[in-house]
């Protein structure tokens, strides 16, 4: 692509990227998490400086777990304890449920643990017989164990039924939860937050939570009950024979231990990670104009590769821990395969044991090993679903920004007094601004980009509270009225919209549930969308959204301006809404809305200056400070700050 800027400038401009001095920038990932070249150095240094490595990262997890568990550095995280206390709540609301899955699943292990018992019993009648046992006893012995296998059968089919209703029904409330958390959010720590952040939690981590809930958490309650149960029937066939698992399984339970106090921390570095991944990859895709013009793709390609480094960085650890899990485990599981053996021989040549009992034993072993290790991984799963559910859960944490109070608006006079507010503590941007609207006046707020216009307006309908100074409806602080109350005294519409998957008339009537199809028609008729509705196939029931109906970004602002009109404010900040409407049309729109807009107070923040020539007002913003006011004709005479922007307009 050939660049229309000036080679100097863009060199200028493309170093606003980089480092402030010359030197080369640290590397992401330190040299001491990297791995010697082969060859270099021999086995036994080779381990040691595994082992120094897996230590900087367990640091370097630990190190994250405490920042992310900081509610002032973005998105927080939830505690371990807060999950607990939440998986418990769940759960304690579905106790008769719980108490069938566990019930079902302990008549389904028990009675396929019982088959074992009676082989064993089948091979002593056969070496009590010596070899000619009496058809009678095998006949009675091989119906029991097949009548045993199908009363197991119909009870796992009862158990995996069970189980699945209760992990979906977990997780519908879990999503449900979420859902209100993310709608709870402040809008301005949404805006504060990684784009990044927020996506790989409502995508991924919901994934995460999913699975942990629909399938690790039903599986966790039958291995628990079947690993119980299974050592159970192992010590009442021989204790001696079950002490070989019990002391291997209980030494690797240390293992299991460990692993479960780090893993945690490790699987949310991961998911900050992929995080930081979605977040370069989202600002280079949504920034690729800005990219190509300053030739700045080996940067973001460079950015990206460093993300995917320490990302895997991270997933190094996690597969550590988790080899070194499963060498344990496997150990646990072989052992006692050969030490039941040899001490069985030995038992059964002193007459300790029969040989059925050693039979007995040995499928126990095997019947032991599957639900164990089943169990092992199944809580490997929970942690992953854990990690995300902390990030999920930390969420609903984010403190409200408003408290609302007792005070009901007394008439809808808007004041703002010396409105002050920061993005960064110390660093304003609006600077001791007064502004009084009275009631059907129609203001409109100009100037440069940047100059805070957009905030101004957002202070003005109470979406932020002002880091400083007071802004008022009828008397009453906007931000100590509910929301519920204050969208229908000040709204605010943008140049940012969105239509959600659903009709026409769904979408509309978002504003103002129940409004009906006479009031759904009238307000597409205001913003002039009549038209074009009703040219779809199926009119106001055409199904909008991804997937379906792609409608225009100036139809998606209609619709916005047509939730406006339902919601019926007496306050209206429109926030360059008309933005993306071609200016013929934008113009015909805000005439055909003066019927409507008469007798309501109108701040109109526009970038098209023939919007301010029909206030009544203008404020002319600058640098954060309003520098003038007044209307058209009187701003044009004062031949100020707006007399020069109306005359580049118009020329």
């Amino acid at each position: 692509m050939t660049s229309l800027l000036d080679p100097d400038l863009r060199e200028r401009s493309a170093r606003t990227w980089r480092d402030a001095d010359d030197d080369p920038p640290a590397p992401v990932v330190p040299d001491l998490l990297r791995p010697p070249a082969p060859g270099s150095v021999g086995l036994r240094e080779r381990h040691r400086l595994l082992w120094e490595r897996h230590a900087l990262r367990r640091e370097r997890a630990r190190a994250h777990l405490m920042t992310a568990l900081d509610p002032d550095r973005g998105m927080p995280v939830a505690t371990s304890g807060t999950v607990v206390a939440y998986l418990r709540g769940l759960l304690r609301e579905r106790s008769r449920l719980v108490v069938l899955v566990t019930l079902a699943n302990g008549l389904a292990a028990a009675a396929g643990l019982a088959v074992p018992l009676l082989l064993g019993r089948l091979v002593d009648a056969v070496d009590l017989a010596g070899g000619d046992p009496a058809r009678e006893v095998v006949r009675d012995l091989v119906l029991l164990v097949v009548v045993v296998l199908v009363a197991q059968a119909v009870l796992t089919y009862a158990a995996k039924g069970l189980a699945a209703v209760l992990g979906q029904g977990v997780l519908a409330q879990a999503r449900e939860h979420v859902i209100r958390a993310v709608l709870r959010l402040p809008l301005g720590k949404v805006e504060s937050a990684s784009t990044g952040d927020l996506v790989t939690r409502v995508t991924r981590d919901v994934g995460s939570m999913s699975g942990a809930v629909r399938w690790a958490l039903p599986e966790f309650i039958i291995g628990v009950v079947t690993v119980l149960l299974t050592v159970v029937f192992m010590v009442l066939n021989s204790w001696a024979l079950a002490l070989p698992t019990l002391v291997t399984a209980s030494l690797s339970l240390w293992q299991v231990r460990r692993y479960l106090q780090q893993a945690p921390a490790g699987y949310l570095l991961e998911g900050a990670t992929y995080s930081d991944i979605n977040s370069t990859l989202t600002e280079t895709v949504e920034g690729v104009r800005t990219v190509e013009a300053y030739r700045m793709q080996e940067g973001r390609r460079a950015l990206g590769v460093d993300d995917i480094e320490v990302s895997s960085q991270a997933e190094r650890y996690g597969l550590v821990l988790r080899n070194v899990l499963f060498a344990v485990m496997d150990m646990a599981f072989s052992l006692p395969r050969v030490i039941t053996l040899v001490v069985g021989a030995w038992l059964y040549s002193t007459d300790a044991v029969t040989i059925g009992q050693l039979t007995t034993a040995m499928l126990y072993i095997e019947t032991f090993y599957g639900p164990f290790d089943r169990l092992v991984g199944t809580i490997d799963r929970l942690q992953v679903g854990v990690a995300s559910t902390t990030r999920l859960l930390g969420i609903a944490e984010v403190p409200p920004d408003r408290t609302p109070g007792e005070g009901r608006p007394d008439g809808s006079t808007l004041v703002g007094r010396d409105l002050r507010y920061a993005y960064r503590p110390g660093h304003d941007v609006l600077h001791g601004i007064d502004l009084t609207l009275e009631p059907g006046e129609r203001l409109a707020i100009v100037g440069p980009s940047g100059s805070g216009k957009s905030t101004l307006g957002r202070l003005i309908s109470g979406i932020h509270a002002p880091t400083g100074g007071t802004v008022t409806v009828g008397g009453v602080e906007v931000t100590e009225l509910p929301l519920e109350l204050l969208r229908t005294e000040v709204a605010l519409v943008t140049q940012e919209h969105h239509v959600f998957r659903g009709s026409v008339r769904d979408n509309v009537e978002l504003a103002r549930d129940g409004a009906g199809e006479d009031g759904v028609w009238r307000a597409l008729t205001t913003v002039d969308a009549r038209g074009w509705v009703e040219a779809l196939p199926g009119g106001l029931d055409t199904v909008l959204g991804s997937g379906h109906h792609e409608v225009t970004p100036a139809q998606a602002q209609q619709i916005a301006l047509a939730r406006l009109i339902l919601a019926d404010p007496h306050t209206l900040v429109l926030d360059e809404a008309t933005s993306l409407i071609d200016p013929r049309t934008a113009r015909h729109l805000e005439g055909s809305m003066n019927a409507l807009l008469t007798g309501r107070t109108v701040v109109a923040i526009a970038h098209r200056l023939h919007t301010a020539h029909d206030a009544d007002r203008i404020a002319v913003v600058q640098d954060g400070r309003v520098v003038e006011l007044g209307s058209h004709d009187a701003l044009m005479a004062a031949d100020g700050e707006y007399a020069a922007l109306w005359r580049a307009w118009t020329s």
